[in-house]
């Protein structure tokens, strides 16, 4: 059978990534908003509660290239329920900790794990759905992600209702993390470490990087914009409602309201991505995410502000799930995993890079000023996709997409 002929349903891969996706998810969600009020009730100082949230993306950062080789070499399933053990013993430190550094070190485990869960469910949906539907199922998952992270700080503020101690919050994820486990225990092997296939395209972390240093460069580079636009649009829209003057209830709610637009639209991104081709997805969200970030400077009421809030969540949902789809599109197969680790890596470090610039414009220029320099690099963006994704993207005339890899 071709692959056209074969059925296919995403459900038949619901429990082995998309049930402990949501599962780990919430759980992180949950505590992500509590980390610098725990920080702060252990003593740490304004420049601390930055660095100790920030834990986590280092902890993904450091833990993406190391990832791909663990994942290949243990498989998925394996992988992610190692993952979830080491999440558990950084909460549990997190929960026991005395001081901010303690505190610190187990929000960078979390970090850590978080990196080697995502890609081994990454690397699942890229060796085991067929190709034509791999970009809806890899959408469903980004949206899961944003399911997750949306749901869990209503969780964590149910439970500190009942309890007011804050470090409460860790034992959510726990709880979460422990679920995890238990469903990847019972849905058997996701793709086996020992298929003589992956070992055999197995050529390490740094070879890999090597061999691939091309399209890591270039389709790494759009990568990395992208990630940094998604990131300080999160750090934008806050900053921005504050100079405004607007009420803190009312930028709650709308940037509530955007959040649900942007989790709305994840299976539609991957529908124009396995229909149109990827193309269609990529530019017109580097592109809207450019356009609503140089909006930015007319913000000056809710409804103003709620359009350019809707924009971007628009424009971000458009893409949900397109860097894990190229990343699968550029894969080597079989054994994906280690060039997986370092295409995450790009994405995780403009992550974590995009609201650096961010406040170093805003500090230096002003709120409208870093909106526009943010927009200029989204141009650029979409610029550099339209260049690069027809040269090194597969050829599959069927899914709309063009190029050579």
């Amino acid at each position: 059978m071709t692959e056209k002929e074969q059925p296919f349903e995403l459900r038949t891969v619901a429990l082995a990534a998309f049930g402990p996706t949501l599962l780990f998810a919430t759980g992180e969600g949950a505590i992500l908003p509590m980390i610098p009020l725990v920080a702060a009730d252990q003593g740490a100082g304004l420049g601390a509660l930055g660095l100790i949230a920030a834990m986590i993306m280092v902890g993904e950062l450091v833990g993406d290239l190391p990832s791909g080789a663990l994942v290949h070499r243990l498989g998925e399933r394996t992988a992610m329920i190692l993952a979830s053990l080491v999440s558990i013993a950084g909460l549990l430190g997190c929960y026991f900790s005395t001081n901010p550094w303690l505190l610190g070190a187990g929000v960078f485990l979390v970090g850590l794990s978080t990196a080697v869960f995502a890609l081994a469910r990454h690397a699942f949906i890229t060796t085991s759905v067929p190709l034509r539907y791999r970009a809806r199922a890899l959408s469903v998952l980004g949206g899961l992600f944003r399911a997750g992270y949306f749901i869990g700080p209503f969780v964590s503020s149910l439970v500190l209702v009942i309890s007011p101690e804050k470090r409460s919050v860790f034992l959510i994820h726990v709880g979460f993390a422990v679920a995890t486990l238990v469903l990847l225990l019972f849905t058997g092997n996701l793709t086996g470490a020992d298929d003589p296939g992956r070992r055999e395209a197995h050529h390490g972390l740094l070879p890999t990087m090597n061999r691939h240093r091309g399209v890591l460069l270039r389709m790494g580079s759009c990568a990395a914009l992208l990630g940094g636009l998604r990131a300080s649009r999160n750090v934008m829209l806050p900053l921005v409602a504050v100079a405004a003057g607007l009420p803190p209830s009312t930028t709650a709610l709308v940037i509530g309201i955007a959040g649900g637009v942007d989790f709305a639209l994840s299976y539609s991104s991957g529908q124009i991505m396995d229909r149109w081709g990827r193309l269609w997805a990529a530019v017109p969200s580097m592109t809207g995410l450019a356009i609503g970030h140089a909006l930015l400077f007319v913000v000056t009421d809710v409804p103003t502000f709620a359009a350019v809030a809707v924009l971007l969540a628009l424009a971000n949902g458009t893409s949900s799930g397109i860097l894990m789809t190229l990343g699968a599109d550029l894969a080597p197969h079989p054994g994906p995993a280690p060039f997986l680790g370092a295409w995450r890596f790009t994405g995780d470090f403009g992550q974590a890079v995009g609201p650096l610039v961010v406040s170093g414009l805003t500090a230096l220029a002003g709120v409208g000023i870093a909106g526009a320099g943010m927009g200029l690099l989204g141009f650029l963006g979409a610029g550099l996709l339209l260049r690069y994704t027809p040269r090194y993207v597969p050829r599959q005339p069927a899914l709309g997409l063009t190029g050579d890899r």
